[in-house]
């Protein structure tokens, strides 16, 4: 068991960690620029089809209640009497992790009025840890397995948000772009898992799994805000006598995860093709649907991972391409061409994806996809403007400030980081960004490879031409 370092706690710096023990570690992110403090648990498991289902079910069943509070009004009752306060659970997909996370919300002490504070003599950070623990490990069970009428109905719940993905077609089209280029890898998995993965847990497994989750698998707790040095060593101790005891009492040896997906790039050799040899060997993919407007994905493999030493550079190429409206995708396939109703990116860090996402006519997904595939190509040779380049710096600086101004994101970007190895806060990311040159830019952007081409459309035209 680590000692607390409490070496940080009087400063506003990037998050550190404050105490470790039993495959369990805390983070601080100081911070008296927000009004809240936030307390976020979050469960690390590798992406794996026999429990992706297991996963999603767990935090849908935790939120129904536990022994203190045994429904959702009791919960909703509690965060009424702690000045409202918030609580969120779920899964994330992040690379090839799967994050089981419960977050909780409350009103910094400095924001309570003294009178209040005191005549109540309450502590409200540490009775919304009481209440965030209570929740995570001690849920209601019933002849050695969770509430069959309550497994019941939250199955019900996830199958119909997994047979309803449709019904966002842009998230859906961006969804089977990436399920169809990782079909034979773990990220192709979707974060909730498939129906029938639902139906083959029951009460007894489910309960089992989720003794070995919370008390096996590697949790990484973050607390945000302005918080006492006294209330950090509360959740410590009420969190390693709940940790430690019940892993023993389960019978639980702690899990390892797999971390190798996210730099395994190490023997990586790259073909530089060039644009009609490109178009030969890309994948395509059409599903027809109803639709008023096709929705295009193109997919790319980056074949760069958050350690590489060209990341950074990366970084800057996806603004190139799709970060302002001085950006190639922008100005060439939106504003010249007139292709596309909308066009952006999406860029997966940890897998080292990067999809390009437009509205169009079916009609012209030919000449819409080799007018992105030249994008690509002119930032290859070289074409890259002194206006491009700038305008990519400043928007991945606003991007950043932006993040910075909700507690929340910044939480996810410290998370981020720390599953990619990383050691970067908000200013030497950017430094780093702004040490980027055009020509690194170049080299890096000789790396990416077009992998497939998602067509959602509602019938035949999409094959014209």
């Amino acid at each position: 068991m680590s000692k607390l370092n409490t070496n940080i706690l009087d400063t506003e710096i990037k998050y550190k960690l404050v105490y470790s023990f039993s495959n369990t570690e805390i983070y601080y992110i100081p911070s008296t620029k927000y009004k809240t403090n936030t307390i976020t648990f979050f469960f690390i498991d590798n992406l794996r089809k026999e429990t992706v289902s297991k996963n999603a079910l767990i935090p849908a069943m935790l939120r129904r209640g536990c022994n203190k509070y045994p429904n959702m009004n009791e919960i909703s009752l509690q965060m009424e009497k702690l000045y409202g306060a918030s609580l969120d659970c779920g899964v994330i997909k992040k690379g090839e992790f799967h994050i089981v996370f419960f977050y909780a919300e409350c009103i910094s002490d400095d924001y309570i009025p003294v009178k209040i504070k005191y005549n109540n003599n309450q502590n409200i950070f540490r009775n919304c840890v009481d209440m965030l623990i209570n929740i995570i490990t001690d849920p209601i069970v019933k002849e050695g397995g969770f509430r069959p009428d309550i497994l019941n109905q939250e199955r019900e719940i996830l199958k119909r948000l997994i047979e309803g993905r449709i019904n966002d077609k842009l998230s859906y089209s961006i969804i089977r772009c990436i399920e169809e280029m990782c079909k034979d890898e773990p990220y192709g998995i979707y974060q909730y898992g498939d129906v029938h993965g639902l139906y083959e847990v029951n009460e007894e497994r489910l309960y089992d799994h989720y003794k070995q989750l919370i008390y096996a698998h590697p949790l990484k707790v973050f607390i945000s805000g302005n918080v006492s040095e006294e209330n950090i060593e509360y959740l410590i101790k009420v969190l390693a006598e709940k940790r430690t005891k019940d892993a023993n009492d389960n019978s639980q040896s702690y899990i390892d995860i797999n971390y190798n997906h996210i730099n395994n790039n190490q023997n990586l050799v790259i073909n530089i093709n060039n644009q009609s040899s490109m178009c030969n060997k890309i994948k395509e993919v059409n599903e027809v649907f109803e639709v008023t407007q096709a929705k295009l994905s193109v997919g790319f493999r980056t074949n760069v991972y958050p350690k590489d030493k060209d990341y950074y550079a990366l970084f800057v190429c996806t603004g190139i391409l799709d970060g302002d409206m001085n950006s190639k995708l922008y100005k060439n396939i939106r504003e010249k061409a007139g292709l596309a109703y909308y066009i952006f990116s999406s860029f997966e860090k940890l897998k080292g994806l990067f999809i390009i996402s437009c509205g169009i006519d079916a009609r012209n997904k030919k000449k819409t996809v080799e007018l992105i595939l030249e994008q690509i190509e002119a930032i290859k040779s070289g074409d890259i403007s002194e206006v491009e380049y700038n305008s990519a710096i400043k928007s991945i600086e606003t991007v950043i400030n932006s993040i910075k101004d909700d507690q929340l994101q910044v939480v996810d970007f410290y998370f981020g980081q720390l599953l990619s190895g990383m050691d970067d806060d908000f200013d030497t990311l950017m430094r780093k960004v702004k040490n980027v040159s055009i020509n690194d830019i170049v080299e890096v952007s000789r790396k990416i490879e077009p992998e497939l081409i998602y067509l959602l459309s509602s019938g035949s035209e999409a094959y014209e031409n």
